[in-house]
């Protein structure tokens, strides 16, 4: 999500993040509540559930949470940790101040979460 930025732009969006550990069988967020961060899986393995049933697994490099950081509509799937886990962390208050003091930050994630819906559709149609 965030390949396309700058050094700089890194480096803001890694001062509003906070690094947490979790332990294996942490439910990390449940759906349908309201969310309001960003997860990046730094280290560990988490299972994300849709309707009780799991749908995909996730490690490091892998994400969740960033639709959390635009709106507060409800989460569309509970992931459990499965092992412990390393998770770089974004409130969405803090992300909108970066977005406030960098718009240009605001397009290149656009452009980003733009390429992975259309990626997202594609294995939906072929599904």
């Amino acid at each position: 999500m965030f390949s396309s930025l700058n050094k700089k732009e890194l480096g803001m969006i890694s001062r509003a993040a906070d690094v947490v550990k979790v332990p294996a069988g942490t439910e990390i967020v449940t759906e349908g509540t309201i969310g309001h961060e960003f997860y990046l899986v730094m280290a560990g393995e988490a299972a994300v559930r849709r309707n009780g049933r799991k749908v995909t697994a996730l490690g490091p490099g892998r994400y969740f949470g960033e639709l959390a950081l635009l709106d507060k509509g409800p989460r569309s799937a509970t992931v459990i940790a499965e092992t412990n886990m390393d998770l770089v962390v974004i409130g969405q208050r803090e992300f909108m101040g970066v977005l406030d003091e960098v718009p240009a930050v605001a397009h290149k994630l656009l452009v980003s979460m733009a390429a992975r819906l259309r990626e997202a559709d594609t294995k939906a149609v072929s599904h």
